[in-house]
């Protein structure tokens, strides 16, 4: 009986050390999640103080990632976990990864607001850059309910919906090299445009990549590389 107690004493330990990691990844994709809203906004309306805030928040999403990280190595080492619990800790490291880059893009769209554009938009990419925003965003806010639901189906909606993400940053594109032929001295600020929707579409293939690994989470199924159709109903 005693070594039982003990065994399920062990067991309650580990599975408390699990979600504890759960929680600080979802902290961490909160201030992810709050860093692109606030970029995206920063971008449109040229707000300059609101881009530094995004830049300067960065700091607190690596400085989880590390922490995240050295949890998962410490509960490598110490539990040996197999099946699930493994893949749970290797879905989570991966998932930081991504969240950390989304930050760093998110960064990346907010120095170049502080530092390059302070309001300089036409209208008509302005609306665009606003929808592509808004597509981003709410990729991201699923893909996280995603992974605090372990959600499969729901996985599956946010890879589905990148698709739309690669679309708008075509005819953004498109619509920019219109602007540059229409009026070459605008290809300086057009092409800082043009890097920020690059962040953007990058954020999208960010939230597939975690998507992905809900599945392989739950499924223990890897599609990365593969038909995606042809794995999953």
């Amino acid at each position: 009986m005693a070594d039982l107690n003990l065994d399920q004493h062990i067991s309650q330990q580990f599975n408390d050390e699990l979600e504890e990691v759960r929680s600080k990844v979802l902290r961490m994709g909160g201030i992810v999640e709050s860093q692109l809203s606030d970029a995206v906004r920063a971008m449109i309306q040229g707000d300059q103080n609101l881009a530094r805030e995004v830049a300067d928040r960065d700091i607190e999403v690596n400085a989880l990632e590390v922490d995240i990280d050295d949890e998962c190595v410490r509960i490598l080492a110490r539990r040996q976990p197999a099946a699930s619990d493994l893949r749970l800790v290797m879905a989570v490291i991966k998932t930081i990864t991504d969240l950390e880059r989304i930050g760093d893009e998110a960064k990346r769209v907010g120095r170049m607001v502080e530092t390059e554009l302070s309001g300089m938009l036409a209208e008509d990419i302005r609306s665009e850059i606003g929808y592509m925003g808004e597509l981003v965003q709410q990729m991201l806010t699923r893909v996280l309910n995603a992974f605090a639901r372990i959600d499969v189906d729901m996985a599956v909606d946010v890879i589905k919906s990148d698709n739309n993400v690669d679309v708008k940053y075509v005819s953004i594109t498109r619509q920019l090299i219109t602007h540059m032929a229409e009026d070459p001295r605008s290809i300086p600020t057009v092409l800082k445009v043009q890097w920020a929707a690059r962040s953007m579409e990058r954020i999208g293939d960010r939230c597939q990549n975690i998507a992905e690994y809900i599945i392989y989470l739950v499924k223990g199924q890897d599609i990365r590389h593969t038909e995606f159709a042809d794995l999953i109903d």
